[in-house]
């Protein structure tokens, strides 16, 4: 691999492209609008980001549980696994911070993205010996560029790539940039996650969403063998078609699975606003509200922070919504989380499939 082995765009001008983009494009739009007419759209920041984060460290064998990761304790004392899905969750938030401010994906943006999902600063790779290997038989599979000065000119031209002004429908472009960043796999470590969070940075870039919650993470799982499989038939064949539908596709599934959740989401956050009105009018507040769908397991020092109350005000608060059953109390470790059910299982029960 001496250069990027970018399709032309003739060669995508096929009817089963056609049809995977119009789908796509169509559902993605219905979504940005959804996201847009929350009153509160960080909520879907913290909520989504930590499902992503789940999904996406998945496929790395990465694997933690939902206590685990919304009880996340930053004093040290979660399991290793939840802090790596917390370094991705903020990998994902550094990176939509630098595309918002500087409108670009630059290559510092890409090191910055890695660097936290990884935690240190080693940059691309320098040293030969890096090879992609089977993980039931231990075959090599594929063997990436293995020359540092190489490996750094392939990421210059595929930034470049990125931000091209030609005609190439974005997604077609987000679908060939992933397999080309994970085909250079310039990093020692984390190149699958940083490169699913590259997809999300680019949707947010080419103006699909504002936000970054279209999380393709949860169907790559689903669809684990077909995306190794086109991966690499797509490095040997060049034949561009079936993976650039697969990832299209994919886009399109996801939304559709967002837009249900996010309907619901609001849906959810309704009935809460009336029945906290209707039962605890004297406790209830928007800020309130938000903080109870912000933190699936909230506590004591949210609620201080998030309502600028004091600590016992925020304990009695929370003691009413769990004697009016807003919200139920759980011990882990030494901390006491306040856990809204209804939104825990929305947001860990989704699935692809729903209609």
């Amino acid at each position: 691999m001496t250069e990027l082995d970018i399709p032309s765009p003739a060669s995508l001008e096929v009817k089963a492209v056609w049809q995977s983009l119009a789908e796509a494009h169509r559902h993605l739009a219905e979504l940005k609008g959804l996201c847009e007419s929350l009153p509160n759209r960080a909520i879907l920041l913290d909520t989504l980001a930590i499902q992503e984060a789940k999904d996406s460290s998945e496929i790395e064998n990465i694997i933690t549980t939902h206590d685990e990761l919304y009880a996340y304790d930053q004093s040290g004392s979660a399991t290793p696994a939840a802090k790596e899905v917390q370094n991705y969750i903020a990998a994902l938030k550094v990176g939509f911070t630098d595309v918002v401010n500087s409108g670009l994906i630059r290559m510092s943006t890409i090191l910055r993205v890695q660097e936290e999902v990884e935690q240190n600063n080693a940059g691309f790779r320098k040293v030969p010996g890096t090879v992609l290997k089977n993980q039931t038989t231990g075959a090599v599979v594929y063997e990436p560029p293995q020359d540092a000065v190489q490996i750094e000119k392939l990421m210059t031209q595929l930034v470049d790539f990125i931000h091209a002004d030609d005609e190439l429908d974005p997604l077609l472009r987000m679908a060939i940039a992933h397999h080309q960043f994970e085909s250079i796999h310039p990093f020692y470590d984390g190149n699958g996650r940083t490169g699913r969070i590259l997809n999300l940075l680019m949707l947010q870039r080419d103006g699909l969403m504002d936000l970054p919650v279209l999380y393709l993470s949860r169907y790559i799982t689903a669809t684990k063998d077909q995306y190794y499989r086109l991966l690499q038939s797509t490095r040997e064949t060049h034949n561009w078609t079936d993976w650039c539908v697969y990832i299209v596709k994919g886009v399109a599934i996801t939304a559709k699975s967002e837009i249900r959740l996010i309907k619901n989401l609001r849906e959810l956050m309704q009935t809460t606003k009336h029945r906290l009105r209707g039962e605890l009018p004297r406790i209830y507040s928007q800020e309130l509200l938000n903080n109870l769908f912000r933190y699936p397991y909230t506590k004591i020092e949210f609620v201080e922070k998030d309502l600028s109350v004091s600590r016992i005000t925020a304990a009695k608060h929370l003691d009413a919504l769990v004697a009016n059953g807003f919200v139920e109390k759980k011990k882990i470790g030494r901390t006491n989380f306040y856990i809204n059910r209804p939104l825990f299982n929305l947001l860990t029960q989704i699935s692809l499939n729903d209609e």
